[in-house]
């Protein structure tokens, strides 16, 4: 393998859905159940995240979908609790994977969560070449021409890509693409991968 390709989400940055809720019941003044019974990765949120359609276009449809009225400011302010801690132990591995590897990360997200995590967790993440952004390049994960398109941009092959990803259904995607997928959730199982790859 020449080029080890990371999701960010659960692998390189900590992601909690629930503060996102929590926070928006808190603006709304709405039972936080409402967000969790209501709420779903539906085919707007994948419009948002290839970029089809703009945040507030989104919020928009989760307000009526919900029947929540919250301001643009509450929408986003929840929308970016997402967040909790980078792994900070992963990312002390970035600079030993970069001096090996091509490094590189692809991450299914929006254009509100990219700007926030770049403010916030940016000079964290130096080590890679690139990070693609399904938002800004119009293709997203689970789907294998999303993979052929990162790699394409990488200028590599499938076959030479060692890939990590938290959620099962993107690591079968990257399967089918041609890539060397490798399944780890939470900072200890990352980790784990990571380490064993380096000690390879």
């Amino acid at each position: 393998m020449k080029t080890v390709l990371l999701d960010l989400g659960n692998v390189v940055l900590g992601i909690d859905f629930r503060r996102v809720f929590s926070s928006w019941a808190e603006s709304s003044g709405v039972d936080a159940r409402v967000f969790y019974d209501g709420w779903s990765l539906d085919d707007a949120y994948e419009q948002h995240e290839i970029g089809a359609i703009d945040f507030n276009a989104y919020t928009r449809h989760l307000s009526a979908l919900l029947d929540v009225e919250m301001s643009d400011d509450e929408w986003a302010r929840g929308w970016n609790d997402l967040w909790t801690e980078p792994f900070h132990q992963v990312i002390r591995l970035l600079p030993e994977l970069q001096r090996t590897y091509r490094l590189f990360a692809f991450t299914n997200t929006n254009d509100t969560h990219a700007a926030c995590w770049r403010d916030q967790y940016g000079t964290l993440l130096t080590p890679f070449e690139e990070i693609f952004v399904s938002s800004e390049i119009g293709v997203r994960k689970p789907s294998p021409e999303a993979y052929l398109d990162v790699c394409q941009r990488m200028a590599t092959h499938p076959e030479d890509v060692f890939f990590v990803d938290d959620n099962r259904e993107n690591i079968e995607g990257a399967n089918v693409a041609g890539l060397k997928a490798h399944h780890a959730s939470g900072e200890a199982e990352v980790l784990a991968v990571l380490e064993r790859l380096l000690a390879n």
